[in-house]
């Protein structure tokens, strides 16, 4: 575990060799630390341009990437780790730090990384693509495990505190009337309250019978947190009881995604991100899998950059919305769900009849299971 730094020590790291003159040198652990940082972001050419650039010495970096890993995760805490490698592949275009099968081993598995991976897989050789799922599978993992607990929620209902239920479930426990009701098995002596009988409620299920979710996702470059969420969200409202889920990726062509939608992993490693963009064009197929379209949800997840005529688009969502389908436009399916996306089409698709926002994942489950409950 790396020590405690004070003050002066975190301003020898942040300012670097050229703080020598009023900081001292760093030592030991301090050194090693000054020295992993050195490695990374000496390389920013704009410290040159304002000459503050960390100053090291005059002879190359022996250190690779693999070598630099080890050395951040024996020095530093999880969060800067995280931190540090998410600059080495976003700021400094380190690609290897996701192509070298030692680093993946080293590597923490987070979504920044799931996101360099899914954009540098095509630079794999098939070893290291094994390493890169193996990443990839532990990432979802952790994200299915958060989304699955808020689709959960969103499509099995509330508590109803009219009605009791006869089945012992945790999340259904009423504690005030267990308390209550259990008052006169109060030990003093003891100081302990004997439950005898607990209560629970009943649940409020929501109706969620022959409803068909169509999720259109942009695989544009731009668009990687939300084909990762997405594609995650599919897989979730798949092992939901009486909901169809189709999963389709677009840019200028388009790709039904549906058979994989129950192995996020698989899914993920099959998207090609870049390309053009034809929102019409997937909006078209998605409307030709729609076998009952009043009961029917087009969740459409793009920055509505349309590479092509708007009219099209625009006419076939106004279609859509004339036969009952409800249809979503989702600027953002990131966890932060900060929007960058064209508000003159987006405004345009609502003037047609459908909904624009953004969203995160559970907020998006929210939507949909208020949707088809009715």
């Amino acid at each position: 575990m790396s020590p405690r730094l004070d003050i002066k020590q975190r301003w020898r790291l942040l300012l670097g060799r050229s703080a020598e003159g009023c900081l001292g040198e760093g030592e030991g652990h301090i050194a090693a630390m000054d020295a992993a940082l050195e490695w990374l972001y000496d390389r920013d050419e704009a410290l040159d341009q304002r000459d503050i650039a960390r100053r090291g010495g005059d002879e190359p970096s022996a250190l690779s990437v693999p070598d630099w890993i080890d050395q951040i995760h024996e020095l530093f805490p999880k969060e800067t780790i995280e931190r540090l490698e998410r600059d080495a592949v976003e700021t400094f275009g380190l690609a290897e730090v996701v192509t070298h099968p030692e680093a993946l081993e080293r590597v923490e598995p987070n979504p920044n990384l799931l996101r360099a991976i899914l954009r540098t897989k095509h630079l794999m050789n098939p070893d290291v693509l094994e390493a890169a799922r193996r990443l990839v599978r532990e990432v979802v993992r952790q994200l299915m495990e958060k989304l699955a607990r808020e689709i959960r929620s969103a499509f099995y209902g509330t508590p109803s505190r009219r009605r009791r239920s006869p089945y012992p479930l945790a999340r259904n426990l009423d504690l005030p009337r267990t308390l209550r009701e259990n008052l006169r098995h109060w030990d003093p002596e003891r100081r302990k309250l004997y439950l005898e009988k607990p209560f629970f409620f009943s649940r409020v299920k929501r109706h969620t019978d022959r409803w068909q979710i169509v999720l259109l996702v942009d695989q544009s470059g731009s668009m990687v947190d939300s084909v990762i969420h997405s594609s995650i969200t599919a897989a979730c409202l798949w092992k939901l009881p009486g909901m169809r889920t189709h999963l389709v990726a677009f840019d200028t062509s388009l790709v039904d995604l549906t058979r994989d939608v129950d192995d996020p992993v698989e899914l993920l490693m099959k998207v090609q991100l870049g390309g053009g963009t034809d929102i019409g064009k997937a909006v078209e197929y998605g409307a030709s899998l729609l076998e009952v379209p009043a009961r029917s949800i087009l969740v459409l997840i793009t920055d509505f950059y349309e590479g092509v005529h708007v009219q099209p688009l625009v006419s076939r969502v106004a279609a859509l919305r004339g036969q009952g389908t409800l249809v979503l436009g989702l600027a953002a399916l990131d966890e932060n769900a900060e929007p960058q996306y064209n508000r003159e089409l987006a405004q345009r698709l609502v003037e047609a009849g459908a909904e624009v926002g953004a969203m995160t994942p559970g907020e998006l489950a929210c939507w949909i299971a208020e949707k088809v409950g009715g």
